[in-house]
């Protein structure tokens, strides 16, 4: 697989690697099966941040590198046993619940280098569904294994915390973004949120492809498809941004975060 935006292209992440994209290691396929943590572009984002060469062999017998994910494949549903978390390696994926009634809600979105499956920890089932956006790869990595292999590394363990404690401060954030903010609000967080985002894996912060449908971004922002799709046009008449299709180009950073200045 070659790098630079043919790369880009193939996983559907986005459309140009920022100037400062990674050294050769980026070169390596993301779905490869034999890829090992220590050659990984993404193992400053994921558990091996902070470990030295023999730990990240320590780490590397435990993870499973699973096949690959076609869009629409399940990694696993809601209330499955809980079992292992999940890195993202390649592509994305969407988290969801269902009510009782069958009601679907979007919950999150995972991109490279993010943990998937934090939400089984404390029942021992999963609380989401998880489903891939588009053709995605993971690294699985049994619980049971990273719960001893941590108490024997505590950077490792320390490091887990903390990709813990992001969790609980995203739901945090989700819950003042859905209670205190307008729509354009909404949006304009979403959008800073995923800039930011990309950026983390080297890829362009200012020109991506949304990976999900406006369905998708409604539901997890608590908006209807008409006003997501009407707060896009409204952004871009602004000049703030430019969309084509799922093609995001944000063309004002700056005044994309004056909109939510004052939160």
């Amino acid at each position: 697989m070659s790098t630079g935006a043919q790369a880009d292209k193939t996983t559907g992440l986005a459309i140009n690697r920022i100037a400062s994209a990674g050294p050769a290691r980026d070169q390596v396929c993301p779905h490869n099966t034999s890829i090992s943590c220590a050659s990984c572009r993404l193992n400053e984002l994921c558990l091996p941040i902070a470990l030295n060469k023999t730990e990240i062999h320590q780490l590397d017998e435990i993870v499973e590198r699973n096949r690959p994910f076609k869009k629409g494949e399940h990694l696993y549903r809601q209330n499955d046993p809980f079992k292992s978390v999940y890195a993202v390696r390649a592509g994305s994926f969407k988290s969801y619940v269902l009510s009782d009634s069958g009601q679907g809600r979007v919950t999150g979105f995972y991109l490279p280098g993010e943990i998937i499956g934090m939400d089984g920890i404390a029942s021992k089932h999963y609380a989401n569904s998880i489903q891939a956006l588009e053709h995605a790869s993971i690294c699985e990595i049994p619980f049971s294994q990273l719960e001893k292999l941590s108490h024997q590394l505590p950077n490792l363990q320390h490091h887990f915390f903390a990709i813990m404690g992001n969790e609980i401060a995203k739901d945090q954030q989700i819950h003042t973004l859905l209670c205190s903010y307008t729509a354009e609000e909404r949006t304009a967080s979403f959008l800073l949120g995923l800039s930011s985002r990309y950026a983390r894996v080297a890829l362009s912060p200012v020109r991506f492809l949304l990976p999900m449908t406006r369905g998708d971004i409604g539901e997890y922002l608590g908006l209807t498809v008409e006003t997501v799709s009407r707060i896009f046009t409204a952004l871009q008449r602004k000049g703030l941004i430019s969309v084509k299709n799922r093609e995001i180009e944000i063309l004002d950073i700056d005044k994309l975060r004056e909109i939510i200045g004052s939160h």
